[in-house]
């Protein structure tokens, strides 16, 4: 049936799916016409729909989109923890979507479509609407659907019928949730069920979200798996060595380590091979290949190869990094918009600044300093190298340049940071 709240927020929350979205299609209609209306979309709808208006997506648009080609999405598959899981996906979802005539999709975290499997009927009718593999289901491109929605707002969502911004959808139920990867929290792909409108489920939802948590306890299991089997071989070695040490996995996970504190994870090059190595949160080190990983031995004492030039690339506000240049090569690391200012500040500041006048630089207000102070620290696991503190700085003989986007007005465009915006108006120039 569907439900109508006191405030006129329509719910599909039982069989009767046809009501719902007649109501529905009314508000939307509306809500494309610029009117009010006495019925409205459930919140999470309503957002998407706001989000898709602004990114100029046609409601009379077809859903169709560039396909990734063949070559591209074996690598997607191959690049992505979910490869790993696919059986638990299969078992949980995929023979289920084939009983109740529906089908199950995974994608990557763009919204990329790389494996679907089900009814094949509706494999078929899903060409119709460019749900196959390859295809791009991201909120910015196909406008309001569970895949690109629950991408958007981090969260699962079910969206039926005229709930989907784009017309061509309303003829189909969906109902998605995000899978992220349990080590870092990270989103890695979205899970989906997907079928025609008459389909409609209230349950669907939670046991996609289910199939969703046994994906990542899955992760998170074969990762403790090859942890273990990577300290087994690395234990017996690192006992033989003197000073600092750690064995860590492909992706920087701690398995052992000595002489030194542990650490969750070693942030690592893209491009890692074996000897001498600069690593920002470490300094010189070697590096040998263990099986499934990476011995990496820390040279103390030996600053030859430090970094002696930073460079703060600001020219693009969703590329923002900053490159280490030392003897031995070039080291990249993307930063957050916040850790962006600050370093940003301290180019600015070559003096050094307190952790008061940096709360002052960066929120208006010198009483922020627990804020700052742990945003530093965060800062300083990966660039300790080139920052000092007490005041806080870049390091003596270290040459910051500061490469700004073409326009004063684009440097970090969502920045409100007082040190930022007086650098549009041009009144702090770096």
């Amino acid at each position: 049936m569907s439900q109508t709240g006191s405030a006129g927020v329509v719910r599909v929350i039982g069989q009767e799916a046809d009501r719902a979205a007649r109501l529905l299609h009314r508000a939307r209609e509306a809500r494309l016409a610029g009117e009010r209306t006495a019925v409205a979309p459930r919140a999470e709808i309503d957002a998407s729909w706001n989000r898709v208006m602004r990114s100029g997506i046609d409601p009379g648009q077809s859903p169709e989109s560039e396909l990734l080609r063949a070559e591209e999405i074996e690598h997607r598959r191959h690049s992505t923890v979910l490869g790993e899981v696919m059986p638990v996906l299969r078992a949980g979802l995929a023979t289920i979507a084939d009983a109740a005539q529906q089908i199950m999709v995974v994608t990557d975290a763009e919204g990329r479509v790389l494996w679907r499997q089900g009814n094949s009927a509706v494999m078929h009718r899903a060409h119709d609407i460019c749900l196959e593999e390859g295809a791009a289901w991201a909120e910015a491109a196909t406008g309001t659907n569970a895949i690109g929605t629950a991408l958007a707002a981090r969260a699962p969502i079910q969206v039926h019928s005229a709930e989907h911004f784009i017309r061509a959808l309303h003829h189909w139920t969906c109902a998605a949730a995000p899978v992220r990867d349990p080590r870092d929290g990270r989103l890695v792909g979205i899970v989906d069920i997907s079928g025609p409108a008459t389909t409609f489920h209230p349950a669907t939802l939670a046991l996609v979200d289910s199939v969703a948590r046994l994906a990542e306890a899955e992760i998170r299991t074969r990762h403790l798996g090859a942890i273990e089997r990577l300290r087994s071989v690395a234990a017996p070695i690192l006992c033989r060595l003197e000073g600092r040490a750690l064995a860590v996995d492909s992706h920087g996970w701690l398995a052992a380590v000595t002489g030194m504190p542990p650490v969750d994870r070693l942030p690592l090059p893209k491009s890692l091979r074996p000897g001498r190595v600069w690593l920002p949160s470490l300094g010189m080190c070697r590096v040998e290949p263990l099986p499934g990983g990476w011995l990496v031995q820390v040279a103390d004492g030996a600053a030859e190869g430090a970094p002696r030039r930073v460079v703060l690339d600001l020219s693009r506000p969703r590329a923002l990094a900053v490159h280490l240049v030392g003897p031995l090569g070039t080291s990249t690391q993307r930063l957050s918009p916040r850790h962006a200012e600050l370093l940003y500040a301290l180019a600015v500041h070559r003096e050094g600044r307190t952790a008061s006048e940096l709360a002052q630089d960066i929120f208006g207000d010198g009483t922020r300093t627990v804020t700052v102070r742990a945003e530093v620290s965060r800062l300083r696991r990966h660039l300790a190298e080139v920052l000092a503190h007490r005041p806080y700085r870049f390091g003596d003989g270290v040459e910051v340049e500061v490469v700004h986007p073409e326009h004063p007005a684009d440097l970090l465009p969502r920045s409100k940071a007082p040190v930022v915006t007086g650098a549009r108006r041009g009144a702090a120039p770096c």
